[in-house]
């Protein structure tokens, strides 16, 4: 009887904080997410920014912002070649808030490509992939295609005139894939030409197919990182002892911070710069010049100067051998090591300094010299443009990473970050040779 007064009376003395317990099992959930999602300690060394340049979480948190900024279109927007161009007007004059929604996605999806592009090219250099990480290496390539094909089924959306054309460029560029590119080209155009049935099935492909595809292997990517012994680092000497230190707060103060100066510059950019709206698709007046989305524009170059069917495998030799570096690259005593060496360094500025300046010149001369079929003018073309030129390319890249090997002396590692940085760099020049110095009938012209 005494007992039961006693804890009658402590109950009626203690009165819980309900808040503070709510608070508490939130707070609970938020660290197992955490620590779900990074491991308990992590080596000092790796969270200086300058090693990963939170490449990997950046693009993480865009993707995350453009899903949850497309939902909200997904409210206004309709499907339809009547109403598409409409529903984006609306959007951008009427809608509260609605023109800086759009205008988050669109710089987002752009921001993305540039973040996961620059993400592979610190995993490459960093020899991130060895150490049985070659798999990853697949799936963060697989990765980079999927945003490519994001924003190209994004892009004609809002069904004006540069969306349109655009994706009319790009579309024919896929019917100079070999065996499958007119296959694919077919079933997302749903007919002859862009229409309709183009814009239904780039629909259903950007906000049902995709998303389900990418956040599947997203999230494989991020569960391999963690079973392959998360962020590489290099080897370390016997005996030699790492400091590590805890995910919480360490950590997650870092990806705080970062993620708060992305979203902050983010939306400052999409507040002064608008997503581009020109007037409604005019199927009857193509633009001239009528380019590509600015990250195919790389690709339309090269068909420029050469047949579409060689101007095609290049690139895709390039992808498969890119692909296929882990397998033929198994030096792991160099992994986590920016250029591998001091010899991979040099390695890099010459690879670099070499695109910087062989590409324009190639263009240039091919611009207003070079004339292969017209030299040989009973060749037919898919042998005097296109295999001869694709076989001196090809022997061009060899002849760069045997230069390298012989001049530097390096090994093949090293050899291969001077020809990786070569066509990183060539890439590059090629899209800005699309980008500004390219004018009507594509011509080279002065931008300013």
């Amino acid at each position: 009887m005494l007992d039961n007064l006693r804890l009658w009376i402590r109950g009626r003395l203690y009165v819980p904080d309900k808040g503070a317990d709510e608070r508490s099992r939130m707070r609970l959930v938020a660290n197992n997410l955490i620590l779900h999602l990074h491991p308990t300690r992590v080596p000092a060394s790796a969270l200086r920014f300058t090693y990963t340049w939170g490449l990997g979480g950046i693009s993480a948190l865009l993707a995350v912002v453009l899903i949850a900024t497309g939902i909200l279109l997904m409210f206004r927007y309709d499907a339809s070649v009547e109403h598409a161009y409409t529903s984006i007007q609306l959007l951008e004059t009427e809608v509260m808030f609605g023109s800086l929604v759009r205008a988050v996605h669109h710089w987002a999806a752009n921001l993305l490509i540039i973040t996961v592009f620059l993400h592979m090219v610190r995993v490459f250099y960093t020899g991130s992939y060895k150490k049985g990480r070659g798999f990853n290496w697949l799936v963060g390539i697989f990765l980079l295609l999927l945003v490519v094909t994001f924003n190209f089924t994004g892009y004609l959306l809002p069904w004006d005139q540069l969306a349109y054309w655009a994706i009319t460029v790009g579309t024919s560029l896929l019917g100079y894939v070999p065996v499958v590119g007119n296959v694919i080209s077919g079933f997302l155009l749903g007919g002859p030409e862009v229409g309709q049935a183009t814009l239904r099935n780039f629909y259903a492909i950007h906000v049902a197919l995709l998303p389900a595809i990418f956040i599947f292997v997203m999230s494989y990517h991020f569960w391999r990182i963690r079973k392959d012994g998360n962020i590489s680092q290099p080897e370390r000497r016997a005996g030699e002892r790492v400091a590590r230190l805890t995910t919480i707060p360490h950590l997650v103060q870092r990806e705080f911070a970062v993620a708060s100066v992305v979203i902050t510059g983010l939306f400052l950019w999409a507040m002064f710069v608008p997503a581009p709206l020109e007037e409604l698709a005019n199927p009857a007046r193509p633009p001239n010049p009528a380019k590509a989305a600015w990250y195919f524009l790389g690709l339309q170059e090269l068909l420029l100067h050469m047949h579409p069917l060689a101007a095609m495998i290049l690139p895709g030799l390039i992808l498969a051998g890119i692909a296929l570096v882990p397998y033929w690259d198994r030096s792991d005593e160099d992994i986590g090591i920016y250029f591998r060496s001091a010899t991979g360094q040099k390695a890099a500025l010459i690879g670099t300094g070499l695109a910087v300046v062989l590409v324009p010149v190639l263009v240039v001369l091919d611009e207003w010299w070079i004339d292969v079929p017209g030299w040989l003018p009973g060749w037919p073309t898919w042998l005097s443009n296109g295999l001869i030129p694709l076989a001196m390319t090809l022997a061009g890249l060899a002849a760069i990473y045997t230069g390298i090997r012989r001049h530097l002396r390096s090994n093949h590692s090293e050899a291969l970050v001077g020809l990786f940085s070569f066509l990183v760099v060539s890439l590059v020049v090629m899209t800005i040779i699309g980008v500004f110095f390219r004018g009507p009938n594509m011509a080279l012209v002065w931008p300013f």
